[in-house]
């Protein structure tokens, strides 16, 4: 999040909306999208507000839809964004410059490289020189998760326990980049929901871990690009070595990679490509869809 727009990575989900039933489809949306009776009462959906989606065929599967579709997604977001904002500065009117705009990411590859240049946005734009100082950014969540994991690792450690026992949901729980998608990469077939309610799945993107995802980051960071303002000083010590992790817990957790992260270890295949189907006179896509939109505010 820079001063006047966004740089997102998202992935729509059709496959795992298909899995929720019409009460959730129904309760979902009204969430997002109370009723003006809902907001009035500050109160959760009831049983006659959820039959007004779940028993009308045409109105589920139209909101069945939305609830995959990166459109809606945006135009949500960012209403209650420009809501917000200007009710932070009492005033009215449009807070932002124009509709998003998105390029589909096709293979792993594409999703990776769009990754590194969204989470090095405010070292490019000479805000920050380092990784870990950069706010507002999805790589300042993965940094703090992954010391925060190490810590309860080392803790673990140090009080005689075997770290191969710590359960992985036990492990995961709470940690700051728990609503965003776990870098590395499922390599079973399948949608693989989360689990954790914070997140729509917990598929991953890339073929390595959070801390090698890091590490990448931070060698790219040094490079300086021609038209870019900011880089990392080449004589910064590595990211890690900055983050004090201790070399012997760092060699007990990537001992234990395969022990502790089962679900997120290994290749996998290219994301499957997107038919085209027509559903009501409007051309959506069957299947898992990533794309990378920058939004800017006026």
């Amino acid at each position: 999040v820079l001063d006047n727009h966004f740089h997102i990575v998202v992935r729509s989900r059709p496959d795992i909306v298909s899995m929720w039933d019409d009460t959730e489809v129904a309760r979902r949306w009204l969430t997002l999208c109370p009723t003006s009776n809902m907001r009035r009462a500050s109160r959760g959906p009831t049983e006659k507000e959820l039959d007004e989606i779940r028993k009308v065929p045409s109105e589920l599967a139209r909101i069945r839809l939305r609830l995959s579709d990166i459109s809606w997604w945006s135009r949500l977001m960012t209403q209650r964004i420009a809501q917000r904002a200007n009710a932070e500065d009492k005033t009215v009117g449009h807070f932002w410059a124009g509709r998003y705009k998105s390029k589909r990411l096709d293979d792993t590859e594409a999703v990776l490289a769009c990754a590194v240049y969204v989470d090095l946005n405010i070292i490019r734009a000479a805000i920050e020189e380092i990784l870990e100082l950069s706010v507002h950014s999805s790589i300042n969540c993965r940094i703090e998760a992954l010391k925060a994991t190490l810590a309860a690792l080392a803790q673990d450690v140090n009080n005689g326990e075997d770290p191969g026992q710590i359960s992985l949901e036990e492990l995961m729980a709470s940690l700051p980049d728990s609503h965003l998608a776990p870098v590395e990469i499922v390599d079973q077939p399948g949608a693989h929901p989360s689990q954790g309610g914070h997140r729509c799945s917990d598929k991953g993107y890339a073929h390595m871990s959070n801390a090698e995802y890091i590490e990448l980051l931070d060698w790219t960071a040094r490079i300086v690009i021609t038209g870019k303002r900011g880089s990392t000083p080449s004589d910064l010590p590595p990211v890690l070595e900055r983050l004090g992790l201790s070399q012997e817990i760092w060699l007990q957790f990537t001992a234990l990679l395969d022990e502790l992260f089962v679900p997120f270890t290994g290749a996998a295949p290219q994301i499957a490509n997107a038919t085209p189907v027509e559903t009501q006179g409007k051309p959506t896509l069957k299947g898992s869809t990533i794309r990378f939109a920058p939004i800017c505010a006026a």
